[in-house]
């Protein structure tokens, strides 16, 4: 049997040898059908279109922070679309097909509010199992004085 520790290593080896072999072969296709110049272009919009998405949704964000702050609501759905952003930005930096579009999926609003909600929900059931872990409730017994 595995150690626990050891599975998401194994994890993220399985992503860091599929993932480059997805995006060579992703690049030679395409690089077939287009060529190798038109190829190389277009990795380079991708990356440019990356960062400008990247600088309008994390402004955007940014912007519906400080707008749940100021009206005193608790921004939770903000903060995990941060992560999120900086996540999407990197893999549309990242040159191939593959991340760019794991990229967009991370900076398109509607995607991205669908994956903070889960990760919300998802850490949120965490955190209460958690909670509930332990099978007495704690009592502390004691006496209570009120003096004055």
């Amino acid at each position: 049997m595995i150690p626990k520790f050891v599975r998401p290593f194994r994890l993220l080896f399985l992503i860091f040898l599929i993932v480059p072999l997805i995006e060579i072969y992703l690049l030679l296709i395409v690089g077939s059908f287009i060529g190798p110049l038109p190829t190389v272009a277009l990795v380079l919009f991708t990356a440019v279109l990356g960062a400008w998405l990247l600088r309008i949704e994390g402004l955007a964000t940014w912007f519906r922070l400080q707008q749940c702050l100021a009206q005193g609501r608790i921004p939770a759905l903000e903060i995990v679309e941060g992560p999120i952003l900086l996540v999407g930005g990197a893999l549309l930096l990242t040159p191939g097909f593959f991340t760019d579009f794991l990229g967009l999926l991370c900076l398109l609003p509607a995607t991205r509010r669908r994956l903070a909600r889960y990760v919300l929900n998802r850490w949120l059931v965490w955190q209460v199992r958690g909670a509930c872990a332990e099978k007495e409730p704690r009592t502390i017994e004691g006496e209570f004085e009120r003096r004055g």
